[in-house]
């Protein structure tokens, strides 16, 4: 059986999260993601709060955008993560809105080239290895963890276009894909992924696809849905979201793991009215229909 989760907005006061994934995981959803939003809400910070509140629910960290931190502090978190919750953190980074790191002034020339450096340098330090690197951006002299994971955490990568999905294929452990994609986009995206993943000679590695799709019921689903989409800039763009009962959400998400998704994630709308009450439609309506 593949995987079902739900997106928490940063768009929520964080003060929110406590009771959002405590629903998750007294519902038994699988997985709960958040955001690292500009300026929102912080993922490390957030992902440890959710942890800590909840037993047995995974939390997804998508995406930690990978100019704003030193590789070797996102290591030692997400290694902090995986000690004090085994199995339980997910980690994603990208590369981040480029608007948004221009903002904060750290918009990298080459976000190619940064994010390949970084995920290479962040999965060996997470292995525990002990790394010396002089790339363009990442720069180490001798550095391993003190603490690393106890068994190596996997480190999906947050992309959107060709370039990047093949990037991910050659140097992540997994994608993350957004609401964009309708099932044949993902189908394509997987297909990207994987020439990726051959040309590095990485076929027989695991890489998991984890992609979000908008989601509305209830009352004026088809309404909140078209304003959204509109709201986004995605009026035009074929295949993507879908509103309406248990059954109609699951077709769609049983379409998008037939075309390669290994888990689907629920992402409400920004003006969803109950975050609690989509958590426990998502896995106790939704969730028996995809067995």
């Amino acid at each position: 059986m593949s995987g079902l989760g739900v997106v928490f907005r940063p768009q929520l006061p964080p003060e929110r999260l406590r009771a959002v994934a405590q629903v998750a995981d007294a519902a038994g959803l699988e997985e709960l993601w958040l955001w690292e939003d500009c300026f929102l809400e912080g993922g490390v910070s957030t992902a440890a709060a959710a942890l800590a509140w909840t037993e047995r629910v995974r939390v997804g960290i998508g995406l930690l955008p990978v100019p704003l931190r030193n590789v070797a502090v996102t290591a030692m978190e997400a290694a902090t993560l995986e000690r004090m919750f085994p199995g339980r953190a997910i980690l994603t980074v990208g590369h981040g809105v480029q608007g948004w790191m221009g903002q904060v002034g750290a918009r990298a020339e080459s976000p190619m080239t940064l994010l390949r450096e970084y995920l290479l340098a962040l999965r060996a330090l997470l292995r525990g290895e002990r790394l010396s690197t002089e790339g363009r951006y990442v720069r180490l002299d001798d550095v391993a963890l003190d603490w690393p994971p106890a068994s190596p955490m996997p480190v999906l990568a947050g992309v959107t276009g060709p370039r990047s999905l093949r990037l991910s294929g050659e140097a992540a452990d997994g994608t993350l894909l957004t609401i964009v994609n309708s099932a044949d986009g993902v189908r394509r995206a997987r297909e990207i992924v994987d020439e990726g993943r051959e040309a590095a000679g990485r076929l027989g590695d695991p890489h998991r696809v984890v992609v979000y799709l908008l989601t509305v019921t209830g009352p004026d689903a088809e309404a909140r849905l078209r304003a959204e989409l509109a709201a986004e800039g995605l009026t035009d763009v074929p295949g993507v979201g879908v509103a309406g009962d248990a059954e109609t959400v699951a077709k769609a998400v049983r379409e998008f793991h037939a075309a390669g998704a290994d888990t689907v994630v629920l992402q409400p709308t920004g003006d969803e009215p109950d975050p609690e009450g989509f958590v426990r439609f998502a896995a106790r309506e939704v969730r028996p229909l995809l067995a």
